[in-house]
């Protein structure tokens, strides 16, 4: 059985924390996002793509802001539990698509980073792309960032 899941994450920008995009660190960003955790856009959206094909609920169900073990946690380790969840369920990742929105941080010298960073710690194809709304929206107005992933998962 195959089945594809679709996840959407937003965040506000904040100052006083650091920027993480894609599991990467951007120290040189002024704001960075605000979360429970590090508040990585591209990383929650892919855990919810992944959560919803495997029918395992989402990222609020399984790492709800009322369990304080998730405070402050990465999206790195957040991808790591999520495909320990789904490989426990009897699923394998195929590959996964994400797409960051917003004017920054500039993902593009830092793509082939992030895909590798990403594919390796869910064991599959990851494959990122960058927009920006045209000043549109609160992306546009520079609020915040969102992210859509989609992702594709097998039964083991």
């Amino acid at each position: 059985m195959i089945r594809t899941g679709i996840g959407i994450d937003v965040h506000r920008f904040t100052p006083g924390v650091q920027m993480w995009v894609a599991g990467l660190h951007f120290p040189d960003e002024q704001l960075g996002l605000a979360g429970h955790s590090d508040g990585d856009v591209v990383c929650h959206a892919i855990c919810d793509a992944l959560l919803s094909a495997a029918r395992l609920g989402d990222m609020g169900s399984n790492y709800g802001t009322s369990e304080p073990e998730w405070a402050g946690a990465s999206g790195i380790a957040f991808l790591a539990e999520t495909r320990r969840r789904l490989e426990t369920a009897g699923w394998r990742i195929v590959n996964v698509a994400v797409q960051l929105i917003g004017d920054r941080p500039r993902m593009a010298a830092y793509r082939a980073e992030a895909e590798a960073l990403l594919a390796t710690t869910l064991g599959a194809d990851v494959g990122l792309s960058a927009t920006t709304t045209d000043h549109l929206g609160f992306t546009g107005r520079g609020e915040g960032l969102a992210a859509i992933a989609t992702a594709l998962v097998e039964q083991a």
